[in-house]
C-alpha cells in the first residue's frame, strides 16, 4: 500500500478511536511525523552490526527525533478534549511506534530486526493483550511481529514492578515479537539478574561506558562487568548488543568480550571507509 494511503488509514483510525478531528500523522518528503501536543516526532534509525562482520546489518534501532510544533496553539481542529485524551504515555508510545513503522518501510527490505523502545510504564499500564494494538499496525504495513524487537529500558527503579513487566513482555512474545532488555548502564545490571533469568530475552542491550579521561576508573572496571553480563546472556541464550560505541578505545575492549552485535558511530565510520575503498 502506498505510504500516503497508510498515513490516511492511521489518521482515520485515530479519529475513530479518539472521536477527534485531529490527524496526527503527516507525510512530507517521504518522511512521516506525528503530532503530540506541542511536539512533532519523527524517526532516526541506527544500524546494528555483526561484531565479526561490520558490513553485515542485523537490524536497526529506532530512535525518536523531536521538534517543536509551532502550529499547536493555533490548530483549529485541536479541541481541548482531544488534546487532554491524547496526553498519556500509552498513546505517546503507540503514536511513536506507528511513526517508526511507517518510516522503516524503505529499510525493511534490508532484513534483520527493528528494535523499538517501549516505555516500562506502558507495559505496566496495560493490563492484558500487550502488543495486540501494534500487531494490527505491523500487519497493515505488510510486516510481521517476528521482525520487531520490543525493547524495554529498565533500571532498579522498576524492581517493584518486575512481575508486571515480566508478564507484559511474555504477552508480547506470545504474539510473535522478540523481546530485549535495555539495561543502559552496567551498574544497573546486578538488580536485573532475576528478571533477565526469568524472561530469557532474545537480546540484552547495554551502553558502552565513555572513553574520556574522566571515565578512566570506569574503563578499568567495565571489562569485568561486561564479562559477567556476557556470561548471563550466554546462560539465558540472549544475543548481546553493545551500543553507543563511538571511540576506538571502547571498540578495542569490546573486541575481546565476545559481544555478538554492536552499534555506534565508530563502526558506522569503519563501514563507510570500507565502502569508499571498493
Amino acid at each position: 500500500m502506498p505510504l500516503q494511503q497508510l498515513v490516511n488509514h492511521f489518521n482515520d483510525r485515530f479519529e475513530n478511536e479518539h472521536h477527534s478531528s485531529l490527524h496526527p500523522f503527516i507525510l512530507e518528503n517521504n518522511r512521516v511525523s506525528g503530532l503530540f501536543g506541542p511536539i512533532r516526532i519523527s524517526s532516526t534509525f541506527t544500524p546494528v552490526r555483526s561484531a565479526e562482520n561490520l558490513d553485515l546489518l542485523t537490524g536497526h534501532i529506532a530512535q525518536l527525533s523531536v521538534a517543536p510544533y509551532d502550529d499547536f496553539l493555533h490548530a483549529p481542529n485541536a479541541s481541548q478534549k482531544s488534546l487532554v485524551d491524547f496526553q498519556s504515555i500509552i498513546n505517546l508510545d503507540r503514536l511513536s511506534r506507528t511513526v517508526h513503522m511507517l518510516n522503516y518501510l524503505p529499510f525493511s527490505h534490508l532484513g534483520g530486526v527493528l528494535f523499538l523502545d517501549v516505555d516500562p510504564r506502558h507495559v505496566v499500564g496495560v493490563s492484558s493483550n500487550h502488543g495486540a494494538y501494534f500487531e494490527e499496525v505491523i500487519g497493515k504495513c505488510g510486516l510481521a511481529t517476528k521482525n520487531v524487537v520490543i525493547s524495554v529500558a529498565l533500571n532498579n527503579f522498576y524492581a517493584l514492578h518486575h512481575d508486571e513487566i515480566l508478564e507484559g513482555l511474555q504477552n508480547y512474545r506470545q504474539r510473535g515479537y522478540q523481546v530485549a532488555v535495555n539495561i543502559g548502564h552496567l551498574y544497573t545490571a546486578n538488580g536485573l539478574v532475576d528478571l533477565i533469568t526469568k524472561l530469557s530475552p532474545d537480546f540484552l542491550r547495554v551502553n558502552a561506558p565513555g572513553s574520556g579521561q574522566g571515565d578512566l576508573d570506569v574503563q578499568i572496571t567495565w571489562p569485568s562487568a561486561l564479562s559477567s553480563l556476557k556470561e548471563l546472556a550466554d546462560l539465558v541464550g540472549a544475543q548481546t548488543v553493545l551500543q553507543q560505541v563511538d571511540e576506538k578505545e571502547q571498540a578495542f575492549i569490546v573486541s575481546s568480550m565476545g559481544f555478538s552485535l554492536v552499534q555506534g558511530r565508530y563502526y558506522d565510520l569503519l563501514s563507510v571507509d570500507h565502502l569508499r575503498c571498493l
